[in-house]
């Protein structure tokens, strides 16, 4: 960790999603406690370009070939003295700057977990925005953790939510923790109706900004699934001890029960700056970037129990949390190659659920013994629900 004085220095990979974009508002407001030393993206190289020189960042990563050569024909466009990085390799040396004290992970999907883990063998601060690095190899990243001896801070609002309530408080005094889900944009939509959803229905979210794949997530409540499997990892919880509940307003993140039967709730306007800023200052506490809630205005608080007829991909998600072993990352490749068909117009919006049930059901669980084992599992699963698609009518 940095001294006191310092600003603490920050590597963000996934600079131009929406967890990235809204990191860097936190980073510009808060300039004299935080530094950008290393920036990664999949392919949008100019957006990149506009951020290496916004913030004056020399360590820039692409990941995908093609954009990496054209970035690479257009340097000019980078501050003067800028490195290139390539690749999944360029993504683990960026997570292991020398400079860096913390790496904001997050990229869609699994493709942030060798940087993770390489992040923290490098004894690196990890703030995890991306929930499938814990989904996929919960007790490795979390050995890693324990190994290096670092902290590793959540970025999800759920996740950040429940981590505020827990400080203080032993592991043995907590009864349950309850994430909150907003319902995603079919939430009050006739069941009978769900089978006639575009994509781009999909895509619009009553309360949160997004990427597409996560934006459908919140739609199937796959998202809350995922989250619950996260926590369990995070906070050294039984998959008992983690639920979900329906609110709409977003405002409520978590609720903690504790053995006593009192509850505390962590509550903040539905802006993923409020995560990202805690996770980057902790312990420090500064003016946030987006508004606070405005007591002084109207609004009301409402929780409902999950209709898991409407939301079948949680029960599926609770089903692999509890059986273990390698179900909870067959479920993740599973959803992510559903909802990417889906996104594409190749299979209806209810097919995602059974196309993960499928798979699930064809897979053999087992616990792996090391972190290849589950990636040799991931991809099997993949190919497993490429294979049924075919046979999907859209």
């Amino acid at each position: 960790m940095p001294a006191a004085s310092a600003r603490k220095r920050i590597v963000l990979l996934g600079a131009t999603g929406s967890i990235g974009e809204n990191a860097l508002r936190v980073l510009a407001a808060h300039r004299d406690r935080l530094e950008l030393v290393g920036i990664a993206a999949r392919a949008n190289h100019g957006r990149l370009a506009e951020i290496a020189r916004q913030f004056g960042v020399r360590h820039v990563g692409i990941f995908e070939n093609g954009a990496l050569a054209e970035a690479r024909a257009n340097l000019a466009a980078f501050p003067e003295g800028a490195h290139l990085y390539g690749g999944l390799n360029g993504l683990i040396d960026l997570a292991q700057l020398p400079e860096a004290d913390m790496v904001l992970v997050a990229v869609v999907g699994t493709a942030g977990l060798r940087p993770a883990l390489a992040a923290l063998a490098a004894h690196k601060d990890l703030a995890l925005a991306s929930k499938e690095i814990l989904v996929l190899a919960g007790k490795f990243v979390m050995a890693a953790a324990r190994a290096g001896g670092v902290r590793l801070m959540p970025v999800d609002s759920e996740h950040n939510a429940v981590f505020q309530c827990l400080e203080g408080h032993t592991a043995s005094a907590v009864r349950r923790i309850v994430l909150t889900a907003s319902g995603g944009a079919f939430r009050e939509l006739p069941l009978a109706a769900l089978g006639r959803v575009t994509p781009e229905d999909a895509l619009k979210h009553p309360n949160w900004s997004m990427g597409p794949k996560i934006t459908v997530d919140s739609a199937t409540l796959a998202n809350k699934g995922l989250e619950l499997i996260e926590a369990q990892w995070l906070f050294g919880l039984r998959p008992d001890q983690c639920q979900a509940v329906l609110h709409p307003q977003s405002i409520v993140h978590c609720l903690v029960q504790f053995t006593d039967g009192t509850m505390l709730a962590q509550l903040s306007p539905p802006s993923m700056t409020f995560p990202i800023q805690h996770a980057l200052l902790y312990p420090d506490r500064m003016p946030g970037v987006a508004a606070p809630l405005d007591l002084d205005r109207l609004f009301s608080l409402d929780f409902r129990p999950v209709d898991e007829k409407r939301y079948p991909c949680l029960s599926l998600a609770r089903s692999a949390m509890m059986a273990g072993g390698v179900a909870p990352a067959v479920f993740n490749a599973a959803n992510e190659v559903a909802v990417t068909a889906f996104l594409a117009g190749r299979v209806p919006f209810l097919a995602i659920p059974e196309l993960i049930d499928d798979t699930l059901q064809v897979t053999s669980n087992f616990e792996p013994a090391d972190l290849d084992a589950v990636l040799e599992a991931d991809i099997a699963a993949r190919q497993t629900t490429q294979s049924r698609i075919a046979n999907i009518k859209p």
